[in-house]
C-alpha cells in the first residue's frame, strides 16, 4: 500500500511540473512596436534596449519565486535560471548591464499598463483588457 502512495505523489509531482499554464508577453496597448521571439530575448538579455519603433524598452520579470518565471526562461529565452544567474552575474561585474526588475503579476499588469516602455510577462490566465499580448508562449 505505501509504494502504491509513493507511486501515486511521485506521478502527481511530475506532471504537475510539467503542466506549467502558458506564459503571455504583454506590453503597453499602445506600443505599436513589432515584438517577436528573438525581439523579446534580445531586450531580457539586455541585448537590445529600445523597441523596433525607436522607444525604450523596459524588460521586467516576474518574481523568482514564480512557475511562470521558470517557464519563460527556459520557453523564451531558452536558458535554465542557473545559466541566467550565471550570465547576469558576468553582465554586472564587468559593468555591461543590468538585470531587469522583478514584479508579482498584479504588478506586471500596473506596470505594463502604466508605462509604454515596459515590456513584461504573465500567466495567460491573468492578462487583462489593460495590456496587450505580443507573444504566447506554450
Amino acid at each position: 500500500m505505501r509504494a502504491i502512495q509513493v507511486l501515486t505523489t511521485l506521478c502527481l509531482t511530475t506532471f504537475a511540473a510539467v503542466s506549467f499554464a502558458e506564459v503571455s508577453v504583454i506590453v503597453h496597448p499602445s506600443n505599436s512596436a513589432t515584438v517577436d521571439a528573438t525581439a523579446i530575448e534580445r531586450i531580457f538579455l539586455g541585448k537590445e534596449k529600445s523597441f523596433s519603433n525607436g522607444a525604450k524598452a523596459v524588460p521586467v520579470n516576474l518574481e523568482s519565486s514564480a512557475a511562470e518565471r521558470e517557464e519563460f526562461e527556459t520557453k523564451v529565452l531558452d536558458k535554465s535560471s542557473s545559466q541566467l544567474k550565471a550570465y547576469w552575474s558576468k553582465l554586472i561585474f564587468t559593468g555591461k548591464g543590468t538585470q531587469p526588475s522583478e514584479a508579482t503579476v498584479s504588478e506586471m499588469i500596473e506596470l505594463v499598463s502604466s508605462n509604454p516602455n515596459i515590456i513584461g510577462y504573465v500567466p495567460s490566465s491573468a492578462v487583462t483588457d489593460a495590456v496587450k499580448v505580443v507573444h504566447t508562449a506554450q
